[in-house]
């Protein structure tokens, strides 16, 4: 089901808060992430963005990359990854599949061959094990490229990677030599072998 005009904005909104600017609804959270959800409420509504009990059971339900969960009593919710303020998620390590795939701009392209993909303001580094995501990942930020990292190579060499309660795959960085010049895929491709 597509969410809702209004729930989508929601949804951003709640993105902002749980994942970068928790003052923005005026909550803390907790340090696993973690927001009362009354008081999430009563902050949205005072930050201008509306929001009942219902909404947010929908928007959590229905949101088609469930970034947000609740705890079991649903008096607290938490977005699953992507925090750019410091929270510790005790994500569960896990080995990668061969391959997994990121998705960015043309244009970030020569700072990734010079720098690999870094975490940026993000506290991981954030892989799919879908092509298809990543191209919409790519496509949010102009002119969209996957990059196909080789994720076994990085396991094989020590690296950790985490899997998020919605299946994003984490790491703390990917260095050019897991991706290469073989490893971009252009236009809508899709990886060979």
């Amino acid at each position: 089901m597509e969410q809702s005009k209004r729930d989508r904005s929601l949804g951003r909104f709640l993105s902002l808060v749980l994942r970068h600017n928790p003052r923005a609804a005026y909550i803390t959270l907790d340090r696993h992430g973690w927001a009362e959800v009354e008081p999430l409420l009563a902050g949205c509504a005072r930050a201008g963005h509306p929001i009942t009990r219902e909404d947010l059971e929908r928007i959590v339900r229905e949101n088609d990359k469930q970034r947000y969960c609740f705890d079991p009593e649903h008096r607290r919710i938490r977005a699953n990854q992507g925090h750019s303020v410091p929270v510790e998620l005790d994500l569960r390590e896990a080995k990668p599949p061969a391959r997994l795939y990121h998705g960015t701009a043309v244009r970030f392209l020569g700072s990734i061959r010079r720098e690999g993909i870094t975490r940026q303001s993000r506290q991981q580094v954030h892989l799919s094990a879908e092509t298809k995501t990543a191209w919409q990942v790519g496509a949010r930020h102009g002119a969209p490229v996957v990059l196909v990292v080789d994720a076994g190579a990085m396991a094989r060499e020590g690296r950790r990677f985490w899997l998020s309660e919605n299946g994003v795959w984490l790491c703390e960085e990917v260095p050019w030599r897991f991706i290469g010049e073989e490893g971009i895929l252009w236009g809508r491709e899709t990886p060979t072998g």
